[in-house]
This record gives C-alpha cells, structure tokens and sequence, in this order.
C-alpha cells in the first residue's frame, strides 16, 4: 500500500503517532527526574539528621575535655605546685614533692581516660620546663610546634584546638592526635604560668562515628574553616585540603547539597557545624548509592516508549484505513466526474460522517443526472419560444410610443406634489430634533439626581460608621484613664518593694566587707574566702545598680502616667464635642437623600410627558415621510416608464435579434449536454414527448 504524504488520514495519523510518542517519552523522563529529585531530598534529610546526632557526640566529647582543663585552670593546689616549681629559691625537698604531686595529677587524669595519648604542661617562659603524664611521647621544639604554643599562649586561657596532626602535636607519635590546649594563666606571677596540653588520640573521634554511616561507599570528614581535614577514616587525608568544601553561604542556608569529589563522581553532601569547636562534620556519598532504583525507571520508561509507538502505529493505520482511504476514493470519483462521468457512484455502506458523506455524493451526481436530462428537454422548448418571442416584441414595440407620452405628463404633476412632501418631512425633523434635546437634558438631570442621591447614602453611612468609629475612641479613652490608674498604683507597689531590697544589698556589702578582713586575718587559708567575698561585694554593687535604675525607670513611668492622664482629661470633652457634630451631619445627609428622591419623581413625570409628545411627533414624521415617498415613487416610477417605452420600441428590435440568436445557443447546448454520460430516463427516450416547459 503506497502512503500518500499530502493525504488527510496520513497527516493525523502522522500527528497522532507523534503526539503518543512524544508525550510518552516526556512523560517518561519527567518522572525520572522526580523520582532522583525526590530520592535526593529524602536521603539527605536522613543523613543530615544522623550527622546531627554524630555531631552532638561530638561536641559532648569536646565539652568533657574543655570542663577538665578548665577544672585544671581553677585547681589551686596545682596553681600553688606551679608556683613552687618556679621559684628558684624554693627547697629541692619542697620542689621535688610539688613536682610529683603534679604528674601524679597528670597520670590520674591520664589513667582515668583511655581515650588520651597523654597531657602534659609547658612552661609559657621555658618550654623546657615540662611535666607530661605517663604514655606520652617525646618533645620535640620545632618551628611548628613553637607557632601553636603560641596560638594557645595568644587565646588568653581559652580553649585552643589543634587539628589532627599524623604525628602528633610534637611530632614524635605513632598516631595521629587532636590537641586541645589552654594556657593556665596565673596573674601574680607569670613565671608560673603553663600551656596545658591534652592529646587525644583521633580512634576516640572514629568510635564517636563509628555508628555513621552515608550509602554504601561513603565518608565523614572533620575540616576547618580553612577546608583542612582535621579527622578522616583515612589517616593520610589529615592535613590536607578537602576537595568537597562547605562556603559560610551553605553553613547560613544550612541545606544539603551535591558537589563533585576528586574523580568527578557526583557526591550527596551533608554536614554541621561543631557547637564547641569551629570545625565542620562533612558526610558525603555517591548519589549512585541512592539513585540506582530511580535509573531503573529508565528501562521502563523505554518499554513504555515501544508500546506507545506501536499502539500509535496500530491506531494511525486504523485511522489510516477509516478516513485516509475512503478520502482518497471518493477524490478519485470526483476527478471522474469533473470529465463528465457522472454514472460513478460511491460505495460506501457505513453510517459515519465518511458514509454519509459518499451517499450524499451519489445522491448529488444522481441530481446533475436529473438536471441534464431537463436541460436537453428544455433546448427544444427554446426554439419554439423565440420565434414566439420575436412576433411579441413587434407589438410591443407599436404601444411602447403611447405610453411615453401618457407618462410624461404624470411625471410633471408627481414633482410638484414631491417638493410640497419634502417641506412637511424637514419641519417636522426639526420637531424631533428639539423634542430630543429636551429627552437628553431630562435623562441627564436624572443622572445627576441619582449620583447626589448615592454620595449622600454614602455620605450618610460614612458619618454612621464615624459616630461608631467616635464612640468606640470614647470607650477607649475611658480604659486608658483607668489602666493608667491602675499602672500608677502598681509603680507605688514597685517602690514600696525597691526599699527592702535597697536595705538587703548595703547589709550584703557590708557582710562581704566584713568576710574579706577576716579572710585576710587567716593569711593563706582565707585566700579562697576572699575570693568569695569579693565576687559578693560585685554581686552586691551590681545588684545595688539594679535597683537604682529600676528605681530610675518607675520614677519615669509615673511621670509618663501622669501626663498621659493630664492629655486624655484634655481629649475627652473634644471627643464629645466631635460626637455631637458628626451626629448633626448624619441628620443633614439623610435630609439631603429625602429632597433628592422628591426631584427625581418630578424629573420621572417631565420625561414621561415629552415622550408622549416625541411619540406623536413621529407618528406625524412617519406620516409625512409615507406621503413624500409615495409621491417620490410615483414621480420616479412615471419618469421611468416614460424612459421605459420610449426605449421599448428599440429593445423589440433588439429581441428579434436575440430571438435569432438564442436558436443559435439552443443548438450549441445541445451539443454540449452530449458530454455527459448519464443513464436514459423515459423523458429522453426516442419517441417520447418533450416537456412543455421546465421549471
């Protein structure tokens, strides 16, 4: 079967199978891509939250060994052995013991934490003077270790990380380390002052994040604001750059996102920033781990796509065969019988809108049938009706000249009566026009009425809701009067309350006063209660402001309520004064809106007056306007029949011509009908009587 392009059935078919295909394939992807997008939102929902819980521990461990070394830092008793050990003019009895007091201190805390590689202090003055717990590796004085002393040092007794190092802070360890280090600050003598260092091995970060885990090939990395790893899983990775890094933009925006690691495989990354420790969690994957059950609507996407190209291909056949085909025949019957066959039929049986459309083609050829037979037949009536034809228009042609002159004198009586009718027509156009003016004029005034009418019901209503609007600020007043009074009595309950308070911290300053001399009394025992007494006395002062300026505010608050209750005084005879004013205004518009409908009825019955008038005036117009074209017709009409007859005699002659000449045409469309091929009928049949004439 050979498909023709230019057809109708093959251009829907074409269309639908185009249509299914592409809609299927669209459809198909866009589900791809849901599903990938909707997998990626979930799983990093998920990793975020166990990255949330993996930082939490985290930061636990980091905050138990920041509340150890700040217990160090307060530790008197391992102030005052510092202090011993760096005095030169010490006993070596009373320097010796201080010194093992402090490594068995050391070695307690050591001993008591696993998780440590060892602690150790440096002197600030001399790194050579060191005491460090048992376990913990040599010291090493390097360049570098120089720098994060001094970065400790630089903190001013806060707590300084360092990052994990493969060899440890001093360079000289089988594994690697995160330091955390805090300079024990002693203000009286600075010489006693250490650089505290707690190494901790980088197994107890990898325990705490041993239970997560991101997909399949997974990692979790700790990096610093720089992007330098500070923990891996790998113990090569530590101090290196991170190639997945995470910009303060996406810390604001706290969102996961992807990025591609060193081999260019797109990795879902997630992460948290460190409560106690400004370093970053960081877990990534490959979106392969996650995305390999949506590639698999791929597969199912292609097998959706056959099927929908071969249910096209089904459905653009059978369409095909349903209307491309039957088009075809039916154009291929037309061609025949535009060459003059017209004994073609189609046949096509169907009840469709393609079968109906084949029975109204036979049944329009069988019509072209019926009109050609009656065509022949008439051809013959034409002969004889032309030479009948040429005889009547002889007689004619005698009484056209009666006519004329019969007609040219009705002409001249019908134009003086049209000029007269003309007159009556423009008077009373004029009527009509000024009757019009005064409909206009009307109808606009009752415009304008009903437009007062409405601005004054809005008016009306706008003063309504400004009486409430008033009385509501009334009422209003009235509740700020007495919340006012209310508020002033409460800042006297204020005062009455600021007064014992005011006694209480004098009686505290004198009490703190009184513990710092005794304190001093007992020398070095009382040290710890002079402490104590001081920060009393701050507490005592800082309360003692306190109160000053709660005293300072009330005193504010009351001058304020004052003059809040001295304005509003003020306020509420105008408020009433307004209230009685909008009233006022109120009752005028509803006047206003009572006047404007009694106009408005007298406008209504002026129109109903000068309609009737403008009705009657037309009935005149009409009458007037029937009258000049009744005698503009017959004018016309007489003019023309004169014009008529006076040419009549010369058609008469022409009409024999065309007598003779359509005798002529009444052979030649003989000849032509003879073209056509159609079926005889009894009318057409050699003997038979020709028709009289055909309608």
């Amino acid at each position: 079967m050979k498909l023709q392009f230019k057809s109708v059935g093959t251009k829907v078919s074409m269309i639908l199978f185009v249509t299914v295909v592409f809609l299927s394939a669209i459809l198909g992807y866009s589900s791809y891509l849901m599903s990938k997008e909707i997998i990626r939102e979930q799983v990093g929902l998920a990793s975020s939250q166990a990255i949330e819980q993996a930082a939490d521990k985290l930061d636990f461990l980091f905050a138990q060994y920041e509340s150890s070394s700040r217990q160090l830092a307060v530790d008197q008793a391992l102030k005052s052995d510092l202090e011993a050990v760096s005095d030169a003019n010490i006993d070596i009895i009373k320097k010796t013991a201080a010194e093992t007091r402090i490594k068995n201190k050391l070695d307690a805390l050591k001993g008591s934490d696993n998780r440590l590689t060892g602690i150790r202090l440096i002197n600030r003055m001399d790194s050579s003077k060191t005491y460090f717990s048992s376990g913990a590796s040599g010291t090493q004085t390097t360049e570098n270790t120089k720098s994060r002393i001094q970065s400790i040092v630089d903190a001013g007794g806060k707590p300084v990380w360092i990052p994990g190092l493969q060899k440890g802070f001093f360079e000289s360890s089988n594994e690697p380390t995160i330091t955390m280090g805090r300079l024990l600050q002693n203000l009286n003598n600075q010489e006693a002052e250490y650089v505290l260092l707690i190494e901790i091995k980088s197994e107890a970060v990898t325990e705490s994040l041993a239970n997560l885990k991101i997909g399949n090939g997974g990692e979790v990395r700790i990096v610093s604001p720089e992007q330098v790893i500070v923990h891996a899983f790998d113990k090569n990775l530590l101090e290196t750059q991170s190639y997945i890094t995470v910009s303060e933009e996406r810390i604001s925006k706290g969102e996961s996102f992807t990025a591609k690691d060193e081999a260019g495989t797109n990795q879902l990354v997630v992460f948290r920033q460190l409560q106690s420790v400004n370093w970053r969690l960081i877990g990534y994957a490959p979106e392969s781990d996650f995305l390999s059950a949506a590639d698999k609507l791929i597969g199912v996407t292609l097998y959706v796509l056959v099927a929908s190209i071969l249910v096209a291909l089904a459905i653009g056949y059978y369409l095909y065969r349903m209307v491309g085909k039957p088009l075809q025949k039916l154009s291929t019957l037309m061609e025949q019988g535009e060459q003059g066959n017209l004994k073609v039929r189609a046949g096509f049986k169907g009840k469709d809108e393609i079968g109906r459309l084949g029975h109204s083609f036979n049944r329009m050829l069988e019509q072209i049938s019926l009109l050609v037979e009656h065509t022949r037949g008439t051809t013959v009536a034409l002969l004889s009706t032309a030479e009948n034809l040429s005889k009547a228009s002889r007689d004619t042609a005698n009484t056209a000249q009666e006519i004329a002159m019969a007609t040219g004198e009705i002409a001249r009586g019908a134009s003086g009566l049209a000029g007269e009718a003309e007159k009556g027509t423009e008077l009373a156009e004029e009527i009509g026009v000024q009757m019009n003016r005064v409909v206009e004029l009307n109808t606009t005034m009752d415009q304008s009425a009903g437009r007062v009418i409405e601005v004054s019901r809005q008016g009306q209503e706008y003063m309504e809701h400004l009486v409430e609007k008033t009385e509501s600020v009334s009422r209003m007043t009235s509740l700020i009067e007495d919340n006012s009074d209310k508020l002033s009595k409460s800042t006297y309950s204020i005062r009455n309350i600021l007064a014992p308070m005011i006694e209480m911290t004098k009686q505290t300053n004198i009490l703190s006063l009184n513990a710092s001399i005794e304190a001093s009394r007992a020398g070095a025992a009382g040290k710890g209660f002079i402490v104590i007494a001081d920060e009393i006395r701050k507490l005592s002062m800082a309360s003692n402001e306190s109160i000053q300026n709660v005293s300072a505010m009330t005193e504010e608050i009351q001058e304020a309520i004052a003059a809040t209750l001295h304005v509003l005084g003020e306020v509420t005879p105008m408020f009433a004064e307004q209230l009685e004013s909008v009233k006022g205004a109120s009752s005028i518009f509803r006047n206003v809106s009572t006047e404007m409908n009694s106009f408005i009825e007298e406008i209504e019955n002026s129109s109903a007056s000068v309609k009737e008038l403008i009705r009657s005036q037309s009935q005149l117009r009409d009458f007037i306007t029937n009258v000049s074209s009744v005698v503009q017709q017959t004018n016309a009409s007489t003019e023309e029949v004169a014009s008529v007859a006076s040419e009549q005699h010369g058609v008469s002659e022409e009409l024999v011509k065309l007598s003779n000449r359509l005798e002529e045409l009444s052979e030649s469309l003989k000849q032509s009908l003879s073209v056509f091929q159609v079926e005889e009928s009894e009318a057409t049949k050699p003997g038979a009587e020709r028709p009289e004439h055909v309608k």
